[in-house]
């Protein structure tokens, strides 16, 4: 298997989870204050949406490179 298909089945799985999920969140800790033995913490909650057209444009440019990679 050369490398160009497993770009290509990578890109159509990416997508496909792009599709299904939508996004992700993460929680990001940040340290705000540290005065002698007492440290206050923030944790944030970030979340990161993934637009519907990268998910086609990934499955898209998947497919493309399975269909258009020299056979040998």
């Amino acid at each position: 298997m050369n490398p160009l298909k497993i770009v290509a089945i990578l890109l159509i799985v990416a997508g496909g989870l792009g599709l299904a999920y939508g996004g992700f969140s993460f929680t990001k800790a940040t340290h705000k204050a540290e005065i002698g033995p007492l440290q206050l913490q923030v944790n944030e909650k970030q979340t990161v949406n993934i637009p519907m057209w990268a998910g086609i444009a990934a499955i898209a440019g998947g497919v493309l490179l399975l269909v258009m990679s020299p056979r040998k």
